[in-house]
């Protein structure tokens, strides 16, 4: 049986060997190229997302499910939604084998349990509105196989992010996106060219959906939740930029209307 590109060798020997700034530039060249790699599966991930907009057009949330740094990943950008874009909490969800401790701790032997995925989804009510994405680098987690199988049972919707071709992730899923980045500079160790492959396509997937649903105007984040001072000053100034007022104008109207889409509705129209 031929060996995934996951697992196989290095292409560099002796790393014990090599001084700090080898390892530095030999590790970045292994990492440029990974946006290669994503550019080459531009036609499954454009196919993905015009589905997966189509569903939360619909009242559709969006599920991420995986295990390890892959399940970490789907956690991560689900977590940023709401703040990012003012989404509601729950609309996009990220779900780890293991459970919530899995995110700082790895609980042994979690993502062999072929059943525990769906399971998982099913504590969420899940159904055939919803779109569920499994993440896993090698493409055969069976938490993930398991779960994507029982969607496709249930008329749920599947797509996968994966980094070998042929994957059983990929034969499951109805939308897979293949991002084939070759050999780690550590052998096998997934969270470093797979990881930041999963990460990039992460971004463009929850992005291009929000923008498609209307979460940004222009190229402003008109919708984020004002949750520090920061976030409030960076409101402030898109709102002065847009409606040409004084700084202390526009953060009185985000203070006053709570977004900087109705501090701008409530002045133009």
């Amino acid at each position: 049986m031929k060996k995934p590109t996951t697992e196989t060798s290095s292409r560099y020997k002796s790393l014990e060997k090599m001084s700090v700034l080898q390892l530095l530039q030999n590790i970045n060249k292994e990492d440029s190229m990974v946006p290669k790699a994503i550019e080459k599966a531009f036609p499954q991930i454009k196919k993905l997302i015009d589905a997966l907009v189509v569903k939360m057009k619909d009242g559709g949330r969006l599920f991420y499910i995986g295990a390890g740094t892959s399940g970490r990943l789907g956690i991560v950008d689900a977590s940023e939604c709401p703040p990012t874009y003012g989404v509601p909490q729950g609309m996009v969800i990220g779900l780890i084998a293991g459970g919530d401790r899995a995110i700082r701790k790895a609980v042994e032997f979690a993502e062999d349990d072929t059943k525990q995925g769906w399971k998982d989804l099913c504590e969420y009510k899940i159904n055939s509105k919803d779109f569920v994405i499994g993440i896993a680098a090698s493409g055969s987690t069976p938490y993930v196989v398991g779960a994507l199988a029982q969607c496709n049972d249930n008329s749920i919707a599947t797509g996968c992010i994966v980094c070998n071709k042929g994957s059983n992730v990929a034969k499951v899923a109805k939308y897979k996106i293949e991002v084939v980045v070759g050999p780690e500079f550590v052998t096998g160790s997934t969270r470093m060219k797979s990881g930041t492959a999963q990460k990039l396509v992460l971004n463009m997937i929850s992005t291009s959906v929000m923008i498609k649903l209307g979460k940004v105007k222009g190229n402003k984040m008109v919708d984020m939740q004002l949750s520090n001072n920061k976030l409030v000053d960076r409101g402030s100034k898109m709102i002065a930029e847009e409606l040409s007022v004084s700084y202390k104008k526009a953060n009185a109207l985000l203070l006053k209307y709570g977004s900087v889409r109705k501090a701008v509705d409530s002045v133009l129209k």
